[in-house]
């Protein structure tokens, strides 16, 4: 059995696959609303030199990465440890070396990949163009603004895909999240002493 299909039956014997998505969607929209955030705090501000800009939004995106990898991993690791524990002593034997025993070990670290990566790379998909503007200054010329679209249709698409998921009007779903950003964009604005 290959490697792919080892990993896939293990993601089906725990019923991971769920938790990974519901994992992805919410970070990747905690990375997307931080970066919206923190594009909008820096446009208020009026404080928008480049370099600071992507160095602020990079640490945040890090930060973000790491804070998702390790909660993911020690949550989902002592989640897994207990159901197969409490299975153990359903079926009075070790299930140790079984399958379920490899799946209960190695999907909290899948997890946690997943709950890591789905800020960092949303977030450095929203700088993406900070980061044109800076070494193409005439390819972007509002990088700010334009990171700001990117952000609000990355957080749009967020809530479309939530929408599929859910089996609800996918339209719906993605303005609903649009609202939220909308809102949290507004908040920063109104409350900013800054402007």
């Amino acid at each position: 059995m290959s490697i792919t299909h080892q990993l896939l039956l293990l993601i089906r014997i725990t019923k991971s696959r769920n938790i990974a998505r519901r994992y992805f969607v919410v970070n990747g929209f905690d990375g997307a609303l931080t970066m919206l955030g923190l594009l909008t705090g820096f446009y208020v501000s009026g404080q928008n030199t480049l370099p600071v800009v992507i160095s602020v939004c990079l640490g945040a995106a890090i930060a973000l990465g790491m804070s998702g990898m390790t909660s993911a991993y020690i949550s989902e690791a002592a989640e897994k440890r207990r159901e197969l524990k409490r299975l153990e002593r359903a079926m009075i034997a070790d299930l140790g070396e079984s399958a379920y025993g490899h799946a209960a070990r190695l999907m909290p670290f899948l997890i946690a990949i997943v709950n890591g990566l789905a800020p960092f790379l949303i977030a450095l998909l929203i700088i993406s163009p900070l980061a044109l503007a800076h070494w193409q200054p005439q390819l972007v010329p509002n990088p700010l603004e334009t990171a700001a679209v990117v952000a609000f249709l990355i957080i749009f698409l967020l809530g479309v895909f939530l929408g599929r998921i859910n089996g609800r009007f996918w339209l719906w779903s993605g303005l609903q999240t649009l609202i939220v950003a909308a809102m949290t964009a507004l908040l920063i604005y109104v409350l900013s002493p800054l402007k």
